[in-house]
């Protein structure tokens, strides 16, 4: 199932403050379904409900609890406030009778202002000729990456004993979708590993518990098979929870998007 067909079913329901939906094992992470994934669906389900004038300021995800892969689950929608410039949403992914995604969006109006500070930030990453992949490795690598091309500029493969704790690279959609809209985007930032993995020799599980995202518009329209530069930071680590920063740029070297996570590994 390709992340369209997903869309294309919340699309579909006549109902866009409940919806149901289920997410195919090639999006599987472990027993869950891909934390990305489950994101951009419920960033998704909320856009629906907001004027399209008002586009996604930030994006607050809590992974409460799992959500199974070829099992139903419901993404529930409420309109907190609607204000005159920004809106206020909140969604869940509710399977079983149990909470086990709930996200927070603020949408906002583009305004006028006499106020503008331009991110000059850089990457200096070169765009990628002979892409080091994350090999597909049987019950290790997670099944939802086969979606996606990682190439890795700087950092290593999980389980391998580095002693960094950075990712520097470049992402994309393996099969590319009809557009790039902010849901791909949101679906794609979480596709790297947790940069703590690779300080590890010996494969433990990892899981998100909560992930920010601020989102910069205007930005300038992204094609389909455009490569996004990625890099992540571990700002500290200690007592089995890590905090990590990651910078999103457009092929051109525009930022498009800012991210923050809190990871717990069980080592």
């Amino acid at each position: 199932m390709t992340i369209d067909q997903l869309f294309a079913v919340i699309d579909a329901a006549p109902n866009k403050h409940s919806v149901e939906i289920s997410v195919s094992k090639d999006w599987s992470q472990g027993r869950t379904v891909y934390g990305g994934i489950s994101a951009a669906l419920l960033y998704y389900a909320c856009k629906l409900n907001v004027d399209s004038a008002r586009v996604l300021r930030s994006l607050t995800t809590n992974f409460v609890g799992p959500l199974l892969s070829e099992q139903n689950f419901t993404i529930t929608v409420e309109v907190l406030r609607e204000g005159k410039n920004v809106s206020q949403l909140q969604a869940r992914a509710i399977q079983e009778q149990k909470v086990a995604v709930v996200v927070q969006a603020c949408f906002g109006e583009q305004r006028q202002s006499k106020i503008e500070v331009k991110n000059e930030e850089v990457h200096n990453l070169p765009l990628p000729e002979k892409s080091n992949f994350i090999p597909q490795i049987p019950k290790i690598t997670p099944k939802f990456l086969r979606h996606f091309d990682l190439s890795i500029e700087k950092g290593g493969i999980p389980f391998t004993g580095k002693k960094q704790a950075q990712y520097y690279g470049w992402m994309r959609y393996k099969t590319a979708p009809a557009e790039i809209t902010d849901a791909h985007i949101v679906g794609i930032i979480d596709a790297w590993p947790p940069t703590l993995l690779q300080m590890l020799k010996w494969p433990s599980p990892a899981s998100t518990v909560s992930w920010n995202l601020e989102f910069i518009h205007p930005h300038r329209p992204i094609g389909p098979t455009d490569w996004f530069a990625y890099k992540a930071e571990t700002r500290q680590a200690a007592g089995g929870y890590g905090h990590t920063e990651a910078t999103i740029w457009d092929k051109d070297g525009e930022v498009i998007a800012l991210s923050r996570q809190t990871v717990a590994v069980f080592d």
